[in-house]
């Protein structure tokens, strides 16, 4: 009887972009027009590429980026919740599939201590060159029209699936925990034992709304969060079951 998290990240875990708030450590803080302009709807990965190589030529090193982004804040409640999974490691299996980057989420993680709390991060590969620049690549490749042109939530999960189960494990239930549009491709593959979980105003709760108006509601159960502590409780539920 096990159970499946499955957590986005930025807006999820923690408060904020982590994407954006690499920002803080810019001239001014701020980033040139012409920079912010250059974002094309789907490219985010080769936009923030650009956004790192105008770090790097403003001389911001590795030790800065690391001391800002570890200043990230927490959702509310979310430590809480963080530390009753890792409680309770025999009963949840825990996994994040986010469109930020490796170095980002493994420094956030093991700031605060939590990266023993989950099994697998999938997210864009990032890595600081020889010249000590950050460098981000797309996570994949893949033909999903929904997604954006790096990430597709959904043949993550479907692979991770499948994968555990030629491994022999299955899932009792998927609990799915985001915020943002490219969440909902992932939660429109759920099942009906399965539950979503997205946050209370943000795009992902509005879209799932919109297809329950538009008769073609998700299949899984829905449960709207602002804190983490709710999401805690319905997991205090489940493991008393």
């Amino acid at each position: 009887m096990k159970f499946l998290l499955v957590f986005d990240f930025d807006h999820t875990i923690v408060d904020e972009n982590s994407d954006t708030w690499i920002v803080k450590c810019a001239p001014e803080k701020k980033l040139p027009n012409g920079l912010r302009n250059s974002y094309r709807p789907g490219h985010w990965t080769e936009y923030m590429d650009r956004v790192f190589v105008y770090l790097g030529d403003n001389g911001v090193k590795e030790d800065e980026m690391k001391r800002t982004m570890t200043t990230i804040p927490f959702t509310v409640g979310m430590v809480d919740l963080l530390g009753f999974i890792g409680e309770n490691k025999e009963l949840f299996d825990c996994i994040i599939i986010s469109d930020s980057n490796a170095v980002f989420i493994d420094w956030i993680l093991k700031a605060a201590d939590f990266h023993k709390v989950f099994d697998e991060v999938f997210t864009n590969p990032a890595a600081f060159s020889s010249t000590g620049y950050l460098t981000v690549q797309n996570f994949h490749a893949h033909h999903c029209a929904k997604c954006p042109k790096n990430l597709c939530k959904k043949k993550v999960l479907k692979e991770f699936l499948d994968k555990q189960l030629e491994r022999g494990v299955s899932y009792t239930q998927i609990v799915y925990i985001g915020d943002g549009g490219n969440d909902l491709c992932p939660v429109m593959f759920l099942k009906k034992d399965d539950i979503a979980m997205p946050r209370q105003g943000y795009t992902l709760e509005k879209k799932i709304s919109q297809l329950a108006q538009d008769l073609s509601p998700v299949e899984c159960s829905v449960l709207v969060w602002s804190s983490a502590t709710e999401i805690m409780s319905y997991l205090k539920v489940l493991v008393k079951e």
